[in-house]
């Protein structure tokens, strides 16, 4: 009989299932995390179960928190299960799962209490996951998009903010008026530089309606870069069944993920923090090279596979990967145009970890789909690839291959496969993608004129004429025979 997961259930836990070795009792908040996703259960809040494991700093457990509507039904489900989760590891070699009690409490959906709790002295950290797209990055400058109306509303009234950000800011300046010492905020979002976006939208938010306090957040404020990995499928019935049928217990909102877990962090956090490195974390002084090489090789090698994958047919990653065409695209663009604009990192083997990559891929526990990783190329494009391109051009490498990941995802937002099967939409923005995608089949520029996504880098004529090969090379020849192509030479 699988046992319902709950505090109660942790003395009588199933056999096989590891859960905390700690007095959940003894634990107090430090760090405030707003966005209790898949990736921030499986990676954030597993470092520190596991250094509570070890007797160490158990006043910083995770205070959860979510702004969105849709944050209630986590929160809901997480309560019934007093905050635990079940985290199972997708080892190829042999599953195992472990329930994590990190998390102590979860504020309410409500702008107002999640600023009073964050205005806690006792908490030192806010946290926060809230996907690529979530940061109010104007896509063309790489600045802060002061236009959106969630950012307008919260800058005209700052004290019944709706977004993260200007709750962040209302519990600071509550905090900064009692004479407590701000919190440090740190992204856990995958994107190059973070700390800085972070502190680039929470600093221009705040100017809006008050340079003179944007100014005390800018000076007072830390905002560390980190770079964080894990690869973590979305929950699904198939992931329940696995804990219930595998595990005997029910959850809810289980959590699969790889075994590979990554996290490295500049060492600013001048309230203080977890002693993270005591269970794999890394703290080094410049965090950029190490994140630069996961966005490029992982980021941009999930990119790479995703929309090929998708036009010829391919649900799973480990499915994808198992293709040859596929396997062979991905080791040419990867070792050929993207390692190439990386600069060295001492003790780093890049090869070493674009192989480890290509197994990561490759592992069929893990579920992962290509519609997951095909999913909002109009935000994903510009973080994971163009820099990349970028990089390439300015320093007068080829861009054969990048242009063709471009002119894939152009395929792909065509809306159909080269079997001329339909693809379900998969971005906020498909119309106008597909509407472009087609165009490009006779106009290679209807793409590539989308300033929002591409900037001026369509009007560069090394890229610009390698993309119109390529895509007409896609129509013509279709994706196998272009794919190939390539990895040939």
């Amino acid at each position: 009989m699988a046992i319902d997961l709950n505090a109660a259930a942790l003395d009588r836990l199933p056999e096989g299932v590891e859960g905390p070795s700690y007095d959940r009792a003894g634990l107090s908040a430090g760090i405030v995390h707003i966005g209790v996703g898949n990736f921030h259960r499986a990676h954030m809040a597993v470092y520190l179960d596991r250094l509570f494991s070890i007797g160490a700093d158990h006043d910083w457990a995770i205070s959860g928190a979510g702004v969105r509507a849709g944050d209630s039904r986590m929160r809901d489900l997480l309560l019934k299960q007093d905050w635990l989760t079940t985290v199972v590891e997708l080892d190829p070699a042999g599953l195992s799962a472990r329930v994590t009690g990190a998390m102590i409490d979860f504020t309410e959906i409500d702008a107002a209490k999640l600023v009073a709790r964050m205005s806690d002295p006792a908490i030192r950290i806010v946290s926060l996951t809230v996907t690529e797209g979530g940061w109010f990055v104007d896509a063309k400058t790489n600045g802060f998009d002061a236009s959106h109306p969630d950012i307008r509303h919260d800058a005209e009234t700052p004290d019944a903010p709706k977004t993260a950000f200007g709750m962040i800011l209302a519990a600071l300046r509550q905090r900064r008026d009692a004479g407590a010492a701000p919190f440090t905020v740190m992204s856990c979002d995958n994107l190059p530089e973070n700390g800085h976006v972070a502190k680039q939208t929470v600093v221009g938010l705040a100017e809006l309606s008050d340079p003179e306090f944007a100014n005390w957040v800018s000076d007072n404020v830390a905002f560390p870069n980190s770079m964080v990995d894990c690869i973590t499928p979305a929950t699904s019935d198939r992931e329940r069944a696995l804990v219930k049928d595998r595990f005997d217990l029910v959850d809810a909102v289980p959590v699969a993920c790889e075994p590979f877990r990554q996290w490295v962090l500049e060492d600013n956090f001048p309230q203080g923090r977890p002693a993270l490195e005591k269970v794999g974390a890394e703290f080094v002084a410049d965090v950029a090279p190490y994140e630069l090489m996961k966005l490029r090789i992982l980021n941009g090698g999930h990119a790479a596979i995703a929309y090929p994958s998708a036009l010829l047919g391919h649900h799973f990653v480990h499915d994808a990967m198992a293709d040859p065409r596929i396997k062979s695209w991905l080791a040419a663009l990867e070792a050929r145009e993207i390692i190439p604009t990386l600069e060295p990192i001492e003790g780093v083997d890049f090869e070493a970890y674009r192989v480890k990559i290509e197994e990561r891929f490759s592992n069929p526990e893990i579920g992962d789909t290509i519609p997951r990783l095909c999913f909002d190329g109009w935000n994903r494009q510009p973080k994971f690839v163009l820099p990349v391109i970028r990089d390439a051009l300015a320093a007068g490498r080829d861009v054969d291959g990048l242009a063709l990941e471009v002119a894939l995802w152009c395929r792909y937002c065509a809306g159909t496969n080269d079997a001329g099967e339909a693809l379900a939409p998969n971005d906020d923005h498909a119309e106008e993608l597909k509407t472009r995608a087609i165009a490009a089949k006779d106009d290679p520029a209807a793409f590539l004129s989308n300033e929002t996504v591409f900037g001026d880098l369509g009007q560069q004529p090394a890229f610009a004429d390698a993309f119109a090969r390529q895509i007409r090379a896609l129509w013509t020849d279709g994706v196998a025979a272009t794919l190939e192509r390539y990895a040939r030479g």
